[in-house]
């Protein structure tokens, strides 16, 4: 993707403690222009952004591009934020906004290309054994099959863990579309999951582990 890069570095500024300033004193900053503000975003929201991008993605290295388009926007638009209580939602939903153009552009990709698309997942690889990447790479190649709305409602629900409703608000769904949608993500990985053994390690009796 085409993304702007913002003048913030990409990896996280050690500075004074910014836990007594609220996130509607940062987005006054921002909205004011301050250089204070943005670095304390950034510091603040960008750890949520990223594990987000690379859960929903499966690549640290696509999260992080993600991650400055989401801020570039986000530090442009700041003055657009009607209520500045509310900065982590309007970062949110800018990341969310990104991740399904993201999303969209793949499967594009992939279409054109006529092959599956390699994915690269690195999340965590630390403390993942070799097994277990590989059960997570399948997991991802299987992400990649589903539609982009499907697969981003897919993620925030059983990644991100939000609500139904978090997410209908999120994504300017109602939630019966929500439901909808997660519903045919869901009917369709337990079904490719179930016709691979080595996969059932991702399912257990109560459904999604």
């Amino acid at each position: 993707m085409s993304t702007h890069r913002s003048h913030i570095p990409l990896s996280l500024v050690v500075g004074a403690d910014s836990r007594d300033v609220s996130d509607g004193d940062l987005a006054r900053g921002l909205a004011a222009g301050a250089a204070w503000a943005t670095t304390k975003t950034w510091n603040r929201f960008a750890p949520m952004i990223l594990m987000m991008a690379a859960r929903t993605l499966g690549s640290e290295s696509e999260a992080e591009d993600i991650a400055q388009e989401v801020f570039h926007r986000v530090f442009r638009k700041a003055k657009t934020l009607r209520d500045p209580e509310r900065l982590r939602s309007f970062l949110v939903s800018f990341a969310i906004r990104i991740l399904k153009t993201e999303l969209r552009r793949k499967k594009t990709r992939s279409w054109l290309s006529f092959q599956q698309p390699e994915t690269f997942v690195d999340l965590a690889c630390g403390t993942l054994d070799i097994e277990s990447r590989d059960l997570l790479r399948k997991f991802y190649a299987l992400l990649d099959r589903l539609a982009p709305r499907d697969r981003l409602v897919f993620a925030l629900r059983h990644l991100e863990w939000m609500t139904v409703e978090e997410i209908a608000a999120t994504m300017e769904l109602s939630p019966s579309t929500v439901k909808r949608s997660l519903g045919h993500a869901t009917e369709k990985l337990s079904r490719w999951i179930e016709t691979d053994p080595g996969m059932d390690g991702l399912l257990d009796g109560e459904g999604w582990k």
